[in-house]
């Protein structure tokens, strides 16, 4: 876009009077008196002035409107600057306001996300003690249950034994009474209920007559532990041994004792005799 430039006066009128006038002071100079009269001299004069400022007013216009368009410019430029100020102001103003704005904003944000991690941190205490005693109860419900299945497994342990102890009882009666056939059923019956006692664990076991009394596996049928070594006569009811555990000891009669413990069949030594109830471990022991 082309500069704006200073308007320029016309001319050709100011030069059209300063050729008028000089007409006439001319033709006041040529009809005149010679010499001329002072009224002609001041005519010639007054038009030689008067044209000379008829030629010179046209300019002096036009420099003095160069020059007050050149402050109008310079008035201009300034008030646009200002308006550039006065914009720039304004720009800074919003941009501080943002800044602000921002600054509330990020301090909101800020204190949301303490809050959040502060709850979060209550959440995950609160979890973690809810599965603590959710665990704690699980455990102590778990443990019942183990307990009551030791006990029922101990239960049953025992009348498993008690059968057992009464075949071994009657296989022992048959024995002393010498029926052949007798002896042959309830061998075969005794055998029976071992073989499936042995299916869930539970092994019976003896001791040979003229076998070496061992404290761990044999128990005297009198409740007399032996001083010193001793030699085994009878098994007046058998031991077992459940998984691998020792659950009873055999009761055996020692043969330095037999005489005085007289002819005690089995079957009275297993109403005797307690079995102990049994707690079943992960790990079992040797027998």
């Amino acid at each position: 876009m082309s500069e704006a430039s200073a308007p320029k006066a016309a001319k050709w009128p100011f030069l059209l009077a300063d050729l008028v006038l000089l007409g006439v002071g001319g033709l006041i100079f040529q009809r005149g008196h010679n010499p001329l009269e002072p009224y002609e001299l001041a005519g010639v004069v007054a038009c030689a002035v008067a044209g000379a400022w008829c030629l010179i007013k046209p300019f002096t216009n036009e420099y003095e409107a160069v020059v007050q368009f050149a402050e109008s410019n310079s008035l201009t430029s300034t008030v646009e600057q200002i308006h550039n100020v006065e914009k720039v102001g304004q720009e800074i103003t919003s941009a501080l306001n943002f800044l602000q704005t921002a600054q509330l904003e990020s301090q909101k944000s800020i204190t949301a996300s303490k809050e959040i991690g502060e709850r979060m941190t209550e959440e995950a205490r609160n979890f973690a003690e809810f599965m603590k005693t959710a665990n704690d109860t699980e455990k102590g419900h778990l443990r019942l249950e183990v307990e009551k299945l030791r006990r029922s497994e101990g239960d049953w342990i025992q009348v498993v034994v008690r059968m057992l102890d009464h075949t071994f009882a009657l296989h022992h009666a048959a024995l002393r009474s010498g029926q052949q056939s007798l002896i042959t059923q309830l061998g075969q019956f005794q055998l029976a209920l071992r073989d499936a006692a042995r299916r869930v664990g539970l092994t019976p076991f003896g001791a040979e007559a003229g076998e070496a009394f061992d404290a761990q596996r044999h128990h005297p049928a009198d409740g007399k532990a032996p001083e010193g070594p001793a030699v085994i006569s009878e098994t007046t009811a058998p031991g077992y041994t459940y998984q691998g555990r020792l659950v009873r000891p055999a009761m055996v009669l020692l043969a330095n004792s037999q005489a005085e413990a007289g002819v005690a069949t089995a079957a009275d030594t297993a109403e005797k005799t307690e079995t102990p109830v049994v707690e079943v471990e992960n790990t079992p022991e040797a027998s």
